[in-house]
């Protein structure tokens, strides 16, 4: 089914898609950036604590807006350097690749709190347990650590993932086509702005059910093997 809208269904369909694109590649980084902070945090060694302590408190002081705009234009001189030495003079960083940086850079920033909370919930004792039966440290947070870690997790992560999904509008401001840029365009040809905002409005509403729907049933089968009797 084709919905046209002035003309502009297919270009915010999209945007949607750009959109949907955006924010799981900014997730995925997010995450990995977020697990690597919450294990510098919780880690004994100084060193690493101030590391991760720094990079969340960094990140999560300045507007992701302003992430957003630092890395796209704060990169263009390194990226020519860099191309000239690769021989591409042309060589740079384009705004879906910016935009995944900064997004996955805020998201891992909030995510690393998540992840702290949930390492530091889980018993001692699992630990102690683990160490008794010879396991090794990578093996004990493999086995014992990661899986409920995620449980305590997911709801937090869930939560920040809508947060991301909104976030993505921000890129518009960099040239990136996802469903705020394709709405400003069509709003500059045909002056209704209201009809383009509000088709906007609904389609970040509709993303964002599509998104918990997913997580929860995400949260209902990290769960599965936890559910205790009432008994």
């Amino acid at each position: 089914m084709n919905i046209d809208i002035y003309g502009f269904g297919p270009a915010l369909a999209a945007g949607a898609l750009m959109t949907v694109k955006l924010a799981l590649s900014a997730l995925c980084l997010g995450l990995v950036l977020g697990l690597l902070g919450a294990l510098a945090k919780t880690s004994p060694y100084k060193s690493l604590q101030w590391l991760g302590g720094t990079y969340s408190t960094l990140v999560r002081g300045i507007p992701e807006l302003l992430w957003v705009l630092l890395i796209y234009f704060g990169t263009v001189n390194l990226m020519r350097s860099l191309g000239e030495a690769l021989g591409k003079p042309d060589l740079e960083l384009n705004a879906f690749a910016a935009g995944v940086i900064a997004l996955g850079l805020c998201f891992g920033a909030y995510a690393t709190e998540v992840f702290r909370g949930a390492i530091l919930a889980i018993p001692k004792g699992h630990r102690e347990a683990g160490m008794a039966l010879g396991m090794s440290t990578s093996r004990i947070f493999i086995k014992l650590i990661m899986p409920q870690m995620w449980r305590i997790a997911l709801p937090g992560l869930g939560n920040l993932f809508m947060i991301l999904m909104k976030d993505t509008a921000l890129v518009s401001v960099i040239g990136l086509e996802e469903i705020m840029r394709h709405s400003q365009i069509a709003v500059s040809f045909t002056k209704q702005a209201f009809t383009f905002y509000m088709v906007a409005a609904f389609m970040y509403l509709g993303l964002t059910v599509l998104a918990m729907i997913g997580m929860y049933l995400l949260e209902k089968r990290a769960a599965r093997g936890f559910l205790r009797s009432s008994s």
